[in-house]
């Protein structure tokens, strides 16, 4: 049986949004997931609670709006098979470039590096042999930028302008990881549909001795 863990964020309930999405709910039932990284901006006790709900195995990180959680670690590093997995929120790093990620991958000495940056859009992509992972929000919960105006700037939003709720599963077997993307996408007539990527990363292997 799969290990499955839940990578998720940027909830902001209920100051920017009212819950995880239904539809997301029906998949994310108990039983199917061992493990759940956290990745801050969980901002009320009852969605912690659902989290724990989920998956007893529930790890966190503060986020920039988990304002009185100040005991919850700003990073954390879990280790599955022979990969380690690093999480932040990432509002203590100067930017989300992939030479700034690197260096905090590097200085966790971790294999894959889950972040937020608060941009609430998934992203993903392989840098210098590590994978690095930002799951989105899995509420959909509009940005700073939209907070302040900046509808320009289009961070974590489909052609409507509107955020794209999103969250991941990983499957970590050995020194391979399998991601498992899940959007909540709008279709031309208005109706909610899950939409689920594959994403594979393959940890590389020193080689053990001259042939």
């Amino acid at each position: 049986m799969a290990f499955l863990i839940l990578v998720i964020g940027d909830l902001h309930i209920p100051d920017r949004a009212p819950d995880i999405p239904a539809k997301f709910k029906k998949l994310l039932s108990p039983g199917k997931i061992a493990q759940t990284l956290c990745l801050g901006n969980l901002t009320d006790r009852a969605t912690y609670e659902y989290l724990r709900g989920i998956a007893p195995d529930l790890k966190l990180v503060r986020g920039r709006m988990d304002v009185e959680a100040t005991a919850l670690p700003l990073t954390q590093v879990v280790t599955h098979g022979a990969v380690r997995v690093g999480f932040l929120e990432g509002f203590t790093l100067v930017s989300d470039e992939p030479d700034v990620l690197l260096a905090e991958a590097n200085r966790l000495d971790v294999d894959v590096l889950c972040w937020s940056g608060g941009t609430h859009r998934f992203e993903c992509f392989e840098y210098m042999d590590k994978f690095f992972v930002n799951p989105g929000s899995a509420t959909g919960a509009f940005t700073a930028a939209d907070w302040v105006g900046d509808a320009g700037s289009g961070r974590g939003q489909d052609e409507r302008g509107e955020v794209v709720p999103s969250f991941c599963l990983m499957d970590v077997q050995g020194i391979s990881l399998t991601l498992y993307v899940y959007q909540l996408r709008k279709g031309e007539n208005g109706t909610e549909n899950v939409a689920v990527e594959k994403v594979t990363y393959t940890k590389p292997v020193e080689p053990t001795g001259a042939s």
